[in-house]
């Protein structure tokens, strides 16, 4: 059994994972999805992953999952505890001294969007959170996601530079999202080789997959679990 901590992107809340959770627990997996503290301005990355270490309390075998800008969390708790893997689910992958805020100019993130937008009509990046967002999310979850929004991450977080000077020595692994109208998935092509050298898994589904595609999102994580479980028995 394996303990996944699921991290929530901006805006979002632990509720954000409840179906994967849900999948997991069915799994035999033990899941926890805490609320990193919103509306809170003067609130850093370090007070984010100071939340989430305190969640994860004294539980072992661990995967560490962060989507969207969770995976700036992610990263600092993966470097602070005992992790199994390091999982980013559409996520945004920091290099050291890098902000948030920095983080879309130095991606190309823009020009990515703009491309995609010219080639599907104008989904990509659309205004409308329906269709960027929760397009493929069924219209009564989506619209309770939105009612669950929060003021998150602060303007603290977003602007202090990721503290790290390498990517934690931890196994990790990166899912995009084929059908994302936010981070188109050719930015995740070419981004993620460039800055964790790995080759990115797909899965089908918008950028909030977790409540889209739950069972294959608990799929994944399980069979990442599975593989760290056998590397673990073997040394």
């Amino acid at each position: 059994m394996s303990t996944f901590v699921l991290i929530h992107g901006g805006g979002d809340a632990g509720w954000s994972w409840h179906l994967v959770a849900a999948g997991l627990r069915a799994r035999g997996h033990d899941a926890l999805a805490p609320d990193l503290p919103g509306d809170d301005a003067s609130k850093t990355l370090a007070d984010y992953a100071d939340a989430v270490v305190e969640a994860v309390g004294d539980k072992r075998d661990l995967v560490v999952v962060g989507h969207s800008f969770g995976a700036f969390t992610a990263s600092l708790v993966a470097d602070r505890l005992p992790v199994d893997v390091l999982v980013l689910l559409a996520g945004m992958i920091p290099s050291p001294g890098e902000s948030p805020d920095e983080w879309w100019a130095n991606t190309g993130y823009r020009d990515a969007v703009e491309e995609q937008a010219e080639r599907d009509g104008g989904l990509t990046g659309n205004a409308d959170p329906f269709v960027s967002f929760y397009h493929d999310v069924p219209r009564e979850l989506a619209a309770e996601a939105m009612g669950r929004e929060r003021d998150h991450p602060s303007r603290a977080a977003s602007a202090a530079p990721w503290p790290l000077e390498a990517w934690p020595d931890v196994p990790t692994r990166f899912v995009l999202c084929g059908e994302d109208r936010f981070f188109p998935p050719g930015f995740f092509r070419r981004l993620v080789p460039e800055r964790l050298g790995i080759v990115p898994d797909e899965i089908a589904g918008g950028h909030c997959v977790a409540l889209s595609r739950p069972e294959e999102v608990a799929d994944i994580l399980a069979g990442y679990a599975a593989t760290a479980s056998a590397t673990r028995a073997e040394r």
